[in-house]
């Protein structure tokens, strides 16, 4: 873990505005009528609305996306007692994860309130504002009596995180541990160290997921709480046992679990020795836990260890837990978090886990691979799939509990978090829709012993975009696919094997005959993997290719063109890029095939974008690009795009294209307004770059210097769905370029 200095801690939370956060407005506030709008009069209108149902402050305002953080600094992270000033940095620092993670709107409250009648009053008088109340950072025992008022008092969810995210973080751990060691969660014996509000909220948790209680040990400063222990309180005496044990070394003894919620260094190695058989310890003292896990695994390399550290294995983080259970319990407008929920998240952890794990999150990490085992027992904070998890999953329990005041249909409101992810996730997952729900085609993996390849292809599979077949060697596929930790059984076909090669060898020297290939060179190039998936669906035995994960752009494209050639109607191939900016769509082409097209080609592109973007949903408004806007600038470059637009005019009347124009001229309507008020387009989201240089140049650029996303590169035009990917794409980019494959073949069929 990178070391953090104070000096760049302070500088982070002064640089630029103060804090991490800000409040910005969601409806237009720039003329009269919309003020009118907003405040009065129109604003009164709302406030009849409310008043006769008072559930459509769900949808007249903020409350059914805002959380309220509650904390009076009485117990900031391992800080102690600082008072509710201080606490603000953490406050605002959850609001900041409540955002980034589930898009929750949070305030963030901090009292000046000591006991926990204080605090009730405090919260319950505020309630009204908020959809959610996030109580965090307040020492026991108060805590405890605060959340069990408020949950009785107020009707939306109360959740004291510091109790519940440690113990629901860790249960999902715990699940999948118990599952990895063949126990059974009945017969655990658990020793927690620690008694505070986690500790004691994580004990609980765990009887719920089937420990029994009295097979649990918990212990505080003083030792171990067992029954007749002076000086105890009603929360600690839930646990106390019956048990001879006074101290952490006795308590230990023959252990399966040690759940560490206290100080540095309270597990000792001599301690670790005397656990059961492969021993599950999870150590979460902050920064520095109960044992370091190099300690425990030098003494028990049989152990499985988890810390609350980034930088090690198994990291239980609540930002796993907090932002997605208020997400799922915000949508369904529930008047509370209930164990049935809290466990529904649990078991959502612990079954992503076992998931493929995205290639965005190996990055995010610095690793190469991560499967589902000793060291990968719940998913990474950054896994943007959490969200897809969790949230459903809580706001399924909430309804089948009962407390939901919203029925939501489950895959609709899956759709709508993949939406909060932002454009260029929803316009994958529209492409990837699209295909799931059209004919299933087969898509032929060129480079099928990749691990890119076959976890996408897994992928492919598991979500019903397409039947995948993987190209290679069978044994180094399927060594791989175990090595992967992948549930898959692929079909896969053989390029080397002679028997299959010589089906093809006859239709390709009769594609190819007059083109110098005689019938040994048609077998010499069937050893190629493109030219053999390229003849798959030329037979076929397949309904599109992908390819170029480990080639250059022209060694796959060349084959296609040379065994399909161009779509009927077409003269020419060309490329697009789908590039999301400011949450806008647009076309880029060509960027990937013709270098310097003219007027015709360049038409072509133009008609070949704009019927793709209608396959996409999206009316086309095409722009063609130059250096000069309308004759302003008089050269053979800019007459080639003026010329193009006439062309495409004659051959597509129905298109609404423009041009020659500037590229600020083309996207911002007011210098069509204000300068050319002639134009047949404005807000233009087809772009025709007048070269390949231009086009090129100007995605790679947005691409690498700004947030824009790109998706693609799409082949446009060919005579059969081949498509291209980019060296060094991650999974996700593979299986967006095979759902473009499986809507293209679907389409063409």
């Amino acid at each position: 873990m990178s070391t953090i200095t104070k000096q760049e801690a302070l500088d982070y939370h002064r640089r630029g505005r103060p804090g991490k956060i800000e409040v910005t407005p969601t409806k237009p506030l720039t003329t009269q009528r919309h003020l009118s709008l907003a405040y009065s009069p129109g604003v009164a209108e709302a406030v009849l609305a409310i008043d006769e149902d008072p559930l459509q402050v769900y949808q007249m305002t903020a409350k059914g996306n805002l959380v309220a953080v509650v904390s009076n600094g009485t117990a900031i992270l391992g800080l102690g007692n600082r008072g509710p000033e201080a606490s603000k940095p953490v406050m605002e620092g959850k609001g900041v994860l409540f955002k980034r993670f589930a898009d929750v709107d949070v305030f963030d409250i901090e009292i000046n309130a000591q006991t926990a009648e204080e605090i009730i009053a405090a919260v319950r008088a505020i309630a009204p504002t908020f959809g959610g109340i996030n109580l965090e950072d307040i020492k026991a025992p108060e805590c405890f009596e605060v959340e069990e008022r408020l949950k009785e008092l107020l009707d939306i969810p109360v959740f004291h995180d510091d109790q519940h995210g440690t113990a629901i973080i860790s249960g999902a751990a715990l699940i999948n541990a118990v599952e990895i060691t063949g126990r059974s969660m009945e017969d655990l014996r658990v020793v927690v160290n620690g008694a505070g509000a986690s500790a004691i909220a994580t004990a609980k948790f765990y009887v719920s997921l089937g420990v029994r209680r009295e097979n649990i040990l918990m212990l505080d400063s003083r030792g171990v709480l067992y029954k007749g222990r002076e000086g105890m309180n009603k929360y600690k005496e839930l646990f106390a046992a019956e048990t001879t044990a006074r101290t952490l070394d006795d308590a230990i003894e023959g252990a399966d679990v040690f759940v560490g919620l206290s100080v540095a260094g309270a597990l000792k190695p001599e301690m670790v020795k005397k656990m059961a058989e492969n021993p599950i310890i999870f150590a979460l003292a902050n920064p520095t836990p109960e044992i370091m896990p190099e300690e425990a695994l030098t003494v028990r390399p049989d152990a499985i260890v988890g810390t609350g550290r980034s930088d090690y294995p198994n990291q239980v983080n609540n930002v796993l837990g907090f932002p997605f259970i208020f997400r799922g319990a915000l949508d369904v407008a529930a008047t509370t978090i209930n164990e049935a929920m809290k466990l529904a998240a649990a078991h959502a952890l612990a079954e992503l886990a076992h998931e493929d794990v995205p290639d965005s999150v190996l990055s995010a990490y610095g690793l190469t691979s991560l499967k589902f085992g000793r060291e990968y027992l719940i998913p990474k904070p950054l896994d943007p799939r959490v969200l897809l998890y969790v949230a459903p999953a809580i706001a399924r329990a909430a309804m089948e509990s009962g407390v939901a005041r919203i029925q939501r249909d489950l895959d609709e409101y899956r759709e709508e978090l993949i939406r909060r992810q932002g454009t260029g996730q929803r316009v994958r997952n529209d492409i990837i829709n699209r295909a799931k729900h059209g004919a299933r085609k087969r898509i032929a993996f060129a480079e099928g012993e990749e691990p890119k390849i076959i976890r996408a292809a897994a992928q492919v599979a598991f979500d019903g975009i397409a039947e995948p077949i993987l190209i290679g060697d069978p044994q180094a596929i399927r060594a791989q696919i175990e090595e992967l930790g992948l549930d898959f059984e692929p079909e896969i076909v053989n390029h080397n094997n002679s028997a299959t090669r010589e089906n093809y060898q006859a239709m390709l020297y009769e594609l190819r005959q007059r083109k110098g290939v005689t019938m040994k060179r048609a077998m010499s190039l069937l050893r190629d993997r493109n030219y053999f998936a390229m003849m798959m669906v030329k037979a076929g035995d397949a309904d599109a290719v992908v390819s170029g994960l480990t080639y250059e752009y022209p060694e796959v494209i060349r084959p296609a063109l040379q065994i399909f050639g161009t779509r009927e109607n077409a003269t020419r191939a060309s490329g697009v890029y789908l590039m999301i900016v400011k949450n806008r769509v647009y076309i880029f082409t060509d960027a990937t095939v013709n270098i310097d097209p003219d007027a015709e080609t360049l038409s072509e592109i133009a008609i070949l974008a704009a019927d793709f973007a209608k396959t996409l949903g999206i009316e086309p408004r095409v722009a063609m690009l130059s250096f000069s806007n309308f004759g302003s600038t008089p050269h053979p470059l800019s007459e080639k795009v003026r010329k193009a637009v006439h062309i495409v005019r004659q051959k597509r009347p129905d298109l609404a294209i423009d041009g020659e124009m500037q590229a600020d001229t083309a996207v911002v309507s007011e210098i069509v307004d204000n300068r050319y008020p002639f134009s047949q387009v404005k807000d233009a989201n087809v772009l025709v770059f007048p070269d390949l240089g231009s086009a090129n140049v100007a995605y790679k650029l947005l691409d690498r210097l700004t947030d824009a996303e790109a998706i693609g590169p799409i082949l446009l035009g060919m005579g059969a769905p081949a498509h291209v990917l980019q060296a060094g794409d991650d999974v996700e980019d593979i299986v967006a370029i095979a759902a473009v494959a499986a809507l293209d073949a679907q389409l063409r069929s």
